[in-house]
C-alpha cells in the first residue's frame, strides 16, 4: 500500500549507511549488486555519498516498514558539483583506498570503482539540462509506485530552485529504467558507451 512508504529529506548522517546499502543493492544494472563488490562502500563513496553530503537539500530516502529502500539524490548545478567532487569529496575519498595496479583488463569490480577516484571520468555536461540526478530503489520496493512519487519529490525541488532542466545517465542494460524514464517524458540526448544520457526540461 502507498500508505506504507514516506518520503522524506535524506540526513546525511543517520542515513549514509543505508543509503550506500541501496546503492549496493542496486549496482548490478538495478540488481543487487553484493555478489560482485568485496567492498560494499565503494559504490556508495562513488554514486551516493557526494550527494547526500555535498548537496543534502535535493536528497531524498524513501523508506518502508523495513527501513530505507530507496533513494533520489540530485545536483542543481552540475557543472558546479562536480569541480567539488573531484576537489573535496574524491580527495578526501581516495585516503581510504591505493590505486588499483596493473592493467584494466585485471581489474576486480571493485578495483574499477576505486580507479573512479584516482582518475574520474570527465563529466557530461548539458546546457540546456544543467541538474541531474539518480534514483534507485531495492527490488521490495520496486513496481510500487513510489519510483514516480519520488521523482516528482526531487523534480519540484530542482523546480523550485530555479532549474531549467535535468539530466541522467543509465545502464544501456537496464531496459525497465529507461522505460520508466521514457514514460516520464525524459528523451535520449546521446550514448556512450554502455551509458544512455537522457533529458527532461522544465
Amino acid at each position: 500500500m502507498a500508505d506504507d512508504y514516506v518520503i522524506r529529506p535524506v540526513d546525511p548522517v543517520k542515513d549514509e549507511a543505508a543509503v550506500y546499502d541501496v546503492c549496493l543493492k542496486t549496482g548490478d544494472s538495478g540488481k543487487d549488486g553484493t555478489h560482485l563488490y568485496d567492498d560494499p562502500n565503494v559504490l556508495g563513496h562513488v554514486f551516493a555519498g557526494p550527494y547526500i553530503h555535498m548537496q543534502p537539500d535535493a536528497a531524498f530516502v524513501l523508506e518502508d516498514s523495513k527501513g530505507v529502500c530507496g533513494y533520489v539524490l540530485g545536483a542543481v548545478d552540475s557543472d558546479s558539483f562536480y569541480t567539488k567532487l573531484a576537489g573535496e569529496w574524491f580527495p578526501r575519498i581516495r585516503q581510504m583506498y591505493s590505486a588499483p595496479a596493473g592493467g584494466s583488463e585485471t581489474w576486480t569490480p571493485t578495483e574499477e570503482i576505486v580507479n573512479i577516484l584516482f582518475n574520474p571520468d570527465k563529466p557530461k555536461l548539458f546546457s540546456e539540462y544543467p541538474s541531474h540526478l539518480h534514483i534507485d530503489l531495492v527490488e521490495r520496493a520496486q513496481g510500487s509506485g513510489q519510483g514516480r512519487q519520488m521523482m516528482e519529490t526531487v523534480l519540484d525541488c530542482l523546480r523550485r530552485k530555479g532549474s531549467p532542466g535535468v539530466h541522467l545517465g543509465m545502464s544501456d542494460k537496464n531496459d525497465h529504467a529507461y522505460g520508466f524514464y521514457v514514460h516520464y517524458g525524459f528523451h535520449e540526448l546521446e550514448r556512450d558507451g554502455a551509458t544512455i544520457f537522457m533529458g527532461l526540461t522544465f
